[in-house]
């Protein structure tokens, strides 16, 4: 399975080649290969233009865009389009009408790569991502072909946040474990937080009488004190101060470290 997951790395994960020559693409062709370009123009029909080579330019058609419905989130057909300029897609060559003008189809490779997520992908393999958008549920995750799962917010880390802001940005590359598969609805549900490290992990790093960063989440349910993130999957009660607020950094004392419970007890310096 690694080869296919090197096959269908996430658009953009993978940079190295952009540039082609006719031999390549008509190759390509022949195989059925799977290429990366980079998107340089959205025409008035929402057509994709990507440069191939410098004289050689490949058209995505709008209705080869898409092998399954992607959330756009209430955009119009020219903001999708818009939308993919200056950013990478996969595809594949689906005619080359002379040496300078080719159609390509981000629909077909899309389609492979989900033939791949039916056929091969399980729950709990970890797979590459990047980033591709961000809402206050959560964060929607390329993970190969142009395929997005989505990534809820409470499971980017054991300790909670208010956005998926406070981890990641639009392109960032992550790495990400698969949660469930709907195969009919062709839905992928994703996480992050098992690639974090668990308690016995992340304590590894710290011991009594240490004095290191946190950062304040929130106050218990009554006041008794503050949680403070050490980590995204540890956190410790400090005792309760006033003026303090919700993603402040602040230095911390490790006043007790209980294992068996898995908690930490502080103190804010």
């Amino acid at each position: 399975m690694e080869t296919q997951m090197q096959k269908f790395l996430p658009e953009g994960w993978n940079v190295e080649k952009e540039n082609f020559n006719l031999e390549q693409l008509y190759e390509a062709k022949q195989n059925g290969t799977v290429m990366q370009g980079f998107v340089n123009r959205c025409d008035e029909n929402c057509n994709l233009q990507i440069s191939l080579d410098r004289d050689i330019i490949g058209i995505i058609p709008r209705n080869e865009m898409d092998a399954i419905h992607q959330d756009d989130f209430g955009m119009t057909k020219q903001s999708i389009c818009k939308n993919k300029v200056n950013q990478f897609v996969q595809f594949k060559v689906k005619e080359i009408y002379d040496e300078n003008r080719l159609l390509l189809s981000r629909k077909e490779a899309g389609q492979e790569a989900l033939d791949w997520v039916k056929s091969d992908l399980q729950e709990g393999s970890v797979v590459n991502g990047i980033v591709k958008n961000m809402r206050k549920f959560g964060a929607f995750v390329d993970i190969g072909g142009g395929i997005t799962g989505l990534l809820h917010i409470e499971d980017i880390s054991v300790s909670r946040i208010k956005s998926p802001e406070e981890r990641f940005f639009v392109g960032q590359k992550i790495k990400v474990m698969i949660k469930s598969i709907d195969k009919e609805k062709n839905r992928i549900v994703l996480s992050h937080k098992e690639l974090l490290g668990n308690w016995e992990d992340n304590i590894q790093d710290y011991q009594e009488k240490m004095v290191v960063e946190g950062t304040v989440k929130e106050a218990d349910s009554h006041k008794n004190g503050l949680f403070i993130e050490l980590k995204p999957n540890l956190v410790g009660l400090a005792e309760y101060k006033d003026g303090f607020s919700y993603g402040q950094k602040v230095n911390v004392f490790i006043k007790k470290i209980i294992k068996d419970k898995k908690k930490i007890k502080l103190l804010i310096v």
